[in-house]
């Protein structure tokens, strides 16, 4: 493993190391297990050897140096240790994420995004255990980073969907101002995304403020559809009617702001926080677009405006029995407007109005043993949503959803051994008008680990998750989506269990990783898309049943440490499998899914480079086949204050393809495909600026941030 250096004081404990052995007087961390050469290379301060090679270490020294593991293997991912060149080099969160080159992780700094390269969810950024918001990572104290922890086999408390968490740890400036912004706009058209942010410190309490404005007026946007519909019970008895629908110089534009207040008050022992936001669109988010199907044009205009106040309150106790307890409370309010106007066929239009009230706790128990640790927790959630639509889609919504789960986990390693198992119970009640639904589900996890050899290692995942759909989903409302469709909510929607496993073979050296890795996703009683015909017209909408939605594939991950530090190569490629079987059909596709990236630190510079062939996949009766993608990024630090980046994204592409989705109904068919001319040969300039002074830290500091942004309005 890569080396680097730690210094602590012997008389200390570092907040990242929980345990020590003590050997020869000098306190060792045992988070890993090290070879006899990298043990031979720990350099300690003020150690001697005499001529026998035996240890005559000063006992009395008040400081010792500990060339330590950078990365260190834990039961449920792995511990890194940023160095000072990547700490440096970095302008904020995003920036140090794509340094570390986390495997099968791609941060994208230019649009400020962190996905999975397996694309089996979302990836979870923290900050001291809690989940981060965009404007906190871009106002990230880079000098205050102790350590990231990324856990790719995220346990019960994560959540559904979640493929891997990062959580970053960072020290707490007692002292001190910060002032900063994060500018990111792109040359070639209008799209921004600015972020101002204030930080003042003093004692104990800690104010801060975040500004966000994300806005985009996009022009050339492209459409074409090939579409082919059954109107008989049989292609003899009545031909499949052929409509071609295209759009030339489509453009959209929206224009959003976020505003945050967070106080916090903390010691060594406790964190207490309050937050108050404000997010959502304040002017309208438009797309507009003059469609023409088979010679004929037609008007086809959305617009959209949301308001979201919320209110967050955090508390973490630390007790001296390695005992904690963390408990969290958000208030969410939704307010929601929009326009929608399709005039294909006859005139269509209506209007919706949306309020969303949502209530979110939770409470965590810890307690760290010496061999295990164990944990548990219980979550509540309730929320209701009252939709109005008005105009030809006119109806009323009201639902009301609340969900109960508790869960307990343990998780330690013996020897070689590494394991983590744990239980979570989960009850989800519906009620929306006559019908109500409550839904029970036992969710076991358990993983574990074994260290064939020092370099070699196996693990195998097994989880019982269950799969909620969207509230719009499950509404009673209908929307007119073209003259020959229509879009139906199913109040009869119930959540649907999913049953993984997840294998990895893992070769690591201090330069080399390569990740083996066998997944299944078994998806049974699913909710499947399905399309209806009724009477010279088809009503989509989705459905539970004996229906199955399965994802089988292989994939082997590459990291190669060329020079440390300073050169980098990843790459990827996998073979996957999809069987999809709804009330009427059954659907099957093997694609494969790769890419590579090349990252070099050259001083002040870094430059960095990634393609990939696409996302393909299919699901229910839709099968996407990702456009290939390609970008290039040159960062450039001038100081601790200032730095600059520029993206190229899409180059020697005119008319990029954002879109490729083919549906394969035995009523329906279409060939779609959507370009972006904005898209091709984007050129996007990042500046950051940071002010701060007299910053000094301590103890790790805990935030929060849960958010509720579904406001449960069907559209398309």
């Amino acid at each position: 493993m890569m080396l680097a250096a730690v210094t602590m004081a012997a008389s200390a404990k570092d907040g990242g190391m929980e345990r020590y052995a003590r050997q020869g007087g000098v306190m060792l961390s045992p988070l890993t297990r090290r070879s006899s050469s990298e043990r031979d290379s720990t350099a300690v301060r003020g150690e001697r050897l005499d001529s026998a090679g035996r240890d005559d270490t000063i006992r009395t020294m008040r400081e010792v140096t500990v060339k330590a593991a950078r990365t260190v293997a834990r039961a449920d991912g792995m511990w890194i240790y940023p160095t000072k060149q990547q700490l440096e080099r970095s302008s904020d969160g995003y920036s140090l994420l794509a340094k570390l080159a986390l495997p099968r992780i791609r941060v994208d700094e230019a649009m400020n995004t962190v996905t999975a390269l397996t694309n089996l969810g979302s990836v979870q950024v923290r900050i001291n255990d809690v989940v981060a918001t965009k404007e906190e990572l871009l106002s990230l104290d880079l000098r205050g980073v102790q350590r990231v922890e990324y856990v790719d086999n995220p346990g019960l408390r994560y959540g559904e969907g979640i493929a891997c968490v990062i959580n970053l740890k960072v020290r707490r400036p007692d002292s001190g101002y910060v002032l900063g912004a994060a500018l990111t706009n792109t040359l070639t058209t209008i799209l921004g995304d600015e972020s101002l942010y204030a930080r003042v410190n003093r004692g104990r309490s800690e104010w801060a403020l975040n500004y966000g404005l994300d806005f985009h007026r996009l022009t050339g946007e492209e459409y074409d559809e090939h579409a082919s519909y059954l109107l008989g019970p049989t292609a003899s008895a009545s031909p499949a009617q052929q409509i071609h629908r295209r759009l030339t110089g489509g453009r959209s534009s929206s224009l959003g702001h976020k505003v945050q207040l967070v106080y916090s008050l903390s010691d060594s022992a406790y964190v207490l926080q309050a937050r108050l936001a404000l997010d959502g669109h304040l002017r309208p988010a438009r797309t507009e677009r003059t469609m023409e199907t088979d010679g004929e044009t037609f008007t086809n205009q959305t617009s959209s405006r949301r308001l979201t106040p919320s209110v967050d309150l955090y508390y973490h106790q630390d007790f001296r029995s390695r005992q904690s307890l963390t408990a969290n409370v958000v208030m969410t309010r939704i307010r929601s407007s929009g326009q929608t106007e399709n005039n294909e066929g006859t005139p269509y239009a209506y209007e919706t109005d949306g309020r969303t009230h949502a209530l979110w706790g939770e409470a965590v128990y810890d307690h760290r043993f010496r061999l295990f640790t164990l944990s548990a927790g219980l979550q509540l959630n309730l929320q209701r949503s009252r939709n109005i639509y008005e105009g030809d889609a006119s109806a009323t919504n009201v639902l009301h959803t609340a969900g109960t789960y508790f869960f307990s986990q343990l998780q330690g390693e013996l020897a070689r051994l590494t394991y983590m198992a744990g239980l979570g119970v989960s009850l989800r009640h519906y009620s929306q008008g006559d019908r109500r639904q409550d839904f029970w589900l036992f969710r076991p996890k358990f993983n574990v680990g074994y260290a064939l050899t020092d370099r070699l290692r196996l693990r195998y995942g097994f989880e019982i998750s269950q799969h909620v759909s969207q509230i719009a989903l499950v509404s009673d409302v209908s929307i007119k989506v073209n003259r020959l469709e229509t879009l139906v909510g199913n109040p009869d929607l119930r959540p649907n269990r999913v049953t993984s496993h997840d294998v990895h073979l893992t070769y690591t050296t201090p330069r080399l990783t390569v990740d083996l890795q066998g997944y299944a996703r078994l998806n049974a009683h699913c909710n499947m898309e399905q399309y209806i015909r009724r009477e010279g017209h088809f009503l989509q909408t989705q459905s539970n049943g004996n229906n199955q939605c399965n994802l089988f594939y292989g994939q082997l991950y590459g990291q190669w440490q060329l020079v440390p530090e300073c050169l980098s190569i990843s790459v990827y490629g996998g073979l996957y499998r999809f069987y999809n079987r709804g009330a009427d059909y059954v659907h099957t596709y093997n694609s494969f899914n790769g890419g590579a990236s090349v990252q070099a630190n050259v001083g002040r510079w870094t430059l960095s480079a990634y393609a990939d062939n696409g996302w393909h996949f299919m699901e229910g009766e839709h099968r996407s086949y990702g456009a290939p993608a390609w970008y290039l990024t040159a960062s450039y630090r001038f100081s601790r204050a200032v730095s600059c980046s520029l993206f190229a994204q899409h180059l020697f592409a005119r008319r990029p393809v954002v879109n490729d989705v083919e549906v394969l109904n035995r009523y329906v068919h279409k060939d779609v495909i959507q370009r972006q001319r904005d898209y091709g040969n984007m050129i996007t300039l990042k500046v950051a600026v940071r002010l701060e002074h007299g910053r000094r830290y301590r103890d790790i500091q805990r935030s929060m941030n849960h958010t509720d942004r579904e406001t449960g309005i069907l559209s398309k």
